[in-house]
């Protein structure tokens, strides 16, 4: 089928190519369904894969539990995937599922609109109007990236970037550089310009959790089991999901583990901080697991080098060459790095999909985002939110619940259909209870509470609205299998 074979009008519209658009997609032609089309901004597949090539970038999930279930990959190189490695799968999977004519590249999505007279989605783009019965959103929690208002920051004189838009072509050697933020992008890049820059500041606005990551290279007899037995990748995957989901009990605040935790991060810090001043500095003032937990081999060792200096403050403001801290110390510097995080509590996407009425989502979203089994919203029938409100993990692989929400959406599809194409939409009490369920399982955890300022928090409602209050098992449990009858259902 060539790209344009397939019609404007599907029965399926999916948005975005990261492993929640692709993951989507891949399912619906292994299911059977071949009307769908793909809508995707950029003119790659990839998502946050293609977007963040900094350097360093790699993910800090185990590489056989980030990545599909239904497509292993026997020859991961590393523990812990790099950038370059994860892009390549993620394009692989694209090719090799044949998904390649249904996506339109270069289709930043600029509105769509439920048609109730029609009964159906429609999205326009900057490469035209799609419409389709269903519409699934894969946008993801880091694809859009948050610039902070910093006074002054345009008339510094300098390159200024965020780290998910690395400028390649301004070369670091030699360089002064500020990377303003101490995040999970930041950690990364941190040791690798340290090792070009001539002087790096790193802005510090809140020290976070660092643990040890202990990556290593798959030997060649490991990556030869698992090509020849099936049975290999899905026991590595287990055994590293398993693990990884044990980590959640510290999270839920349980004293045992939660003690185990923090001591296993301080002694961390002490084993390669040595300097008490600095060990202070980067001692963390919040509970662990409020913020995302980084991992780390090569942070903090960074931070002991001569030329690389921690200021304990935010960037307060940019003038000609320098960098000014809220301390008031003022650094001079050549090239600033954002490392300030994306828009997540309020998703962009979210003030671009209207209901029958013309309201946005971001509207109905005003105390925070709520959806039915973390993937519906009452008022949006047909609409699917793949890796949405309530999905965020801290403790273990997005893929896994990306996939159970696939599960989910592929059912309520599946179900419509054999309703003669009924229209579904979640009643709106269902959704009450669902939200108000999880505000009560929200209570208690290491993300309650005023000292937790976090992009798991919305800051408007204070409530936990992006990330899983409880084990990823439980949430495949819960939400990986359609059940209508929350659901109330109209002729289509």
């Amino acid at each position: 089928m060539s790209r344009t074979t397939i019609p404007r009008s599907v029965d399926v519209l999916v948005i975005g190519t990261g492993f929640a658009g692709l993951g989507t997609a891949a399912r619906l032609k292994r299911e059977g369904t071949h009307s769908f089309l793909v809508l995707e901004r950029a003119d790659d597949v990839g998502g946050t894969w293609r977007d963040n090539t900094y350097p360093g970038a790699a993910c800090d999930v185990p590489s056989h539990l980030y990545s599909f279930s239904f497509r292993p990959n026997p020859d991961w190189s590393r523990l812990f995937a790099r950038q370059p490695e994860i892009h390549r799968y993620l394009r692989d999977t694209a090719r090799e599922e044949g998904l390649l004519p249904h996506i339109r590249f270069g289709a930043e999505v600029r509105d769509a609109r439920w048609d109730p007279a029609e009964g159906r989605w429609t999205v326009t783009t900057t490469r035209g109007v799609f419409t389709g019965r269903f519409l699934v959103t894969g946008a993801g929690h880091l694809s859009d990236h948050r610039l902070p208002d910093i006074p002054g920051i345009g008339d510094f004189g300098g390159p200024v970037f965020h780290s998910a838009r690395w400028d390649h072509g301004t070369g670091l050697e030699g360089k002064r550089v500020a990377v303003v933020g101490s995040g999970a992008s930041a950690v990364q890049i941190v040791p690798e310009v340290a090792d070009s820059a001539s002087q790096v500041t790193v802005f510090q606005r809140s020290a976070p959790y660092v643990v040890p990551r202990a990556d290593r290279a798959y030997t060649e007899t490991e990556q030869r089991v698992f090509r020849r037995d099936p049975e290999a990748v899905p026991a590595h995957r287990a055994e590293i999901f398993w693990y990884l989901e044990a980590g959640f009990a510290a999270r839920r605040a349980a004293p045992h583990q939660l003690a185990e935790a923090k001591a296993a991060a301080r002694a961390h810090l002490e084993r390669q901080i040595a300097d008490p001043a600095l060990r202070q500095a980067l001692t963390p003032d919040h509970e662990l697991g409020c913020k995302r937990v980084l991992i780390s081999d090569t942070y903090y060792p960074a931070l002991t080098r001569d030329h690389v200096t921690l200021e304990p403050s935010a960037l307060a403001r940019v003038e000609p060459g320098k960098a000014i801290a809220a301390s008031g110390a003022a650094h001079a510097v050549d090239v600033i790095v954002l490392c300030t995080g994306f828009e997540t509590t309020e998703p962009p996407y979210a003030r671009l999909v209207h209901d029958a009425d013309g309201r946005s989502l971001a509207d109905h979203w005003a105390r925070g985002m709520e959806a039915f089994a973390s993937t519906t919203v009452a008022g949006f029938p047909n609409l699917f939110l793949v890796n949405g409100p309530h999905t965020g993990l801290g403790h273990n692989s997005i893929v896994h619940v990306i996939e159970a929400q696939i599960d989910y959406l592929l059912g309520a599809l599946a179900w419509s259909r054999a309703q003669g194409d009924r229209t579904v939409e979640v009643s709106a009490a269902a959704q009450e209870r669902y939200a108000a369920d999880l505000d009560r399982q929200a209570r208690g955890t290491v993300w309650d509470g005023e000292r937790c300022r976090s992009w798991y928090v919305d800051p408007r409602s204070k409530r936990v609205t992006l990330i899983w209050p409880d084990f990823a098992d439980a949430f495949r449990h819960r939400n990986g299998t359609f059940d209508p009858a929350p659901y109330a259902a109209t002729a289509g």
